[in-house]
């Protein structure tokens, strides 16, 4: 007999080492995550090396579990039908500042379980708790697009994949200051976050990253979860003989044409680190293309060339979805670069940050407070506002698209210049 009535428990635990009673419970667990994303079956290995690595970032894993009877020869009650993570970590939100943020993870329900408010009751649940503690915003990466708008999600960064053609055609327009060399893998798992850091600083939109990024960076993880010994690493001195870029890539393979070199990840703390590391990449021998999957939509990389048409861009895709859950300290945290008056009526599907606020801004600091719902100037749901907070989606366009209503003329290009940043948001840290 099945569940027809649809009783699960909601569970909510850390990750348990092998000694530890829970550890059944926790690979449990993560095989569940590894079926809703079609991925094979780990080894006790693999197990072992992503719990390790789910201890080091803290990670909460929560699952949803039928309580009632399980039909017969099917996956057992100790086996979650629906799975949702979440772990800590900072935001840039501009103008060096950062701010804490709830992040959600390994989302998935399993087929012959939707559409019982399974999803509805972790989602709202995690978000309520993680507003209860004093958290302003949540955010993820999506794999379907159409899921997480409903729980007020807004996408509010993108990026790109780019095909750079490496023949006689790459030429920068770059006077190097720094130098390239190569280096053992290895040394990224000390490096990586110490370089990774300085460009979280700078970067809009940066998400501090988890463990596994050292690792992947060091080929000492693949995207399979083994090791991937054709990882090879260069990395970016400065003038003052500092690291302050990597790269990590590797061979495609002869049997792949044109000859591809494909990037693990890149990362420059400096806009010259960056421009010398792709003249690093364009030089290497019987390469004749170079791939990267996570490249910013606003890549200066084109600019940089003699001949521009060198890189091939795919479409923008979205990438970071934020969520606000508390309007006033995630208006009061951020720097404004234009001073002014706004007020807000926003409405929120799961009640967390609904009413109407009034942002006030004088030096580049905000105060915001209620105004009870009077006077509204853009009226826009919280996903539209999560949208915007990075000002890497224009007020204007959500505008016109509907999703902002706009009752004083111009107010949506008043908010396009108070919610701009320094740079182009970019966000290199997929969980």
């Amino acid at each position: 007999m099945s569940n027809p009535r649809g009783d699960y428990e909601i569970r909510r635990f850390e990750p348990a080492a092998k000694d530890d009673p829970a550890y059944p419970g926790s690979v449990a667990w993560k095989r569940a995550v590894d079926f809703g994303f079609h991925d094979a079956r780990r080894t006790d290995e693999r197990v072992d090396k992503g719990l390790e690595m789910d201890r080091a970032d803290r990670r909460v894993m929560t699952g949803a579990y039928q309580a009632g009877p399980v039909a017969g020869h099917s996956l057992g009650a100790d086996i979650p039908v629906a799975t949702f993570g979440t772990m800590t970590r900072t935001l840039n939100i501009g103008f060096g500042r950062l701010l804490d943020t709830r992040l959600v993870t390994n989302v998935t329900v399993r087929t012959s379980h939707r559409r019982r408010g399974l999803l509805r009751r972790m989602m709202g649940g995690e978000l309520a708790l993680a507003r209860q503690e004093g958290l302003a915003m949540a955010a993820l990466t999506a794999s379907e697009a159409s899921i997480y708008g409903r729980f007020g999600y807004g996408v509010a960064t993108s990026e790109q994949s780019v095909k750079v053609d490496t023949t006689a055609r790459f030429v920068l327009k770059h006077i190097p200051v720094g130098s390239v060399e190569v280096a053992d893998p290895k040394v990224l798992l000390e490096l990586a976050p110490e370089v990774f850091d300085r460009l979280h600083r700078v970067t809009p939109g940066s998400i501090g990253r988890h463990e596994f990024y050292r690792q992947l960076a060091s080929g000492s993880v693949g995207r399979d979860g083994d090791e991937d010994l054709k990882v090879k690493v260069a990395l970016h001195y400065g003038p003052d003989g500092g690291v302050d870029g990597y790269v990590s890539y590797k061979f495609r393979g002869w049997s792949s044409t044109p000859y591809t070199m494909e990037v693990i990840d890149l990362v420059a703390a400096t806009r010259a680190a960056y421009l010398e590391l792709w003249q690093y990449l364009g030089a290497i021998d019987l390469v004749e293309r170079v791939t990267w999957a996570e490249a910013p939509v606003d890549d200066p990389l084109p600019w940089a060339l003699e001949d521009p048409r060198c890189v091939d861009a795919s479409e923008a895709r979205d990438m970071l979805w934020l969520r606000v859950l508390d309007v006033r300290k995630a208006l009061e945290a951020r720097h404004y670069p234009a001073d002014g008056r706004l007020v807000l009526n926003v409405a929120d599907p799961l009640g967390l940050a609904d009413g109407t606020f009034a942002l006030d801004v004088s030096g580049g600091a905000a105060v915001v407070t209620d105004t009870g719902g009077a006077g509204a100037d853009l009226e826009l749901d919280v996903s539209a506002l999560s949208s915007i907070y990075l000002g890497g989606v224009h007020p204007v366009t959500l505008a016109s698209s509907g999703r902002i209503e706009e009752q004083t003329p111009g107010a949506a290009f008043a908010a396009a210049r108070m919610f701009a940043v320094e740079r182009p948001p970019h966000c290199l840290t997929h969980f």
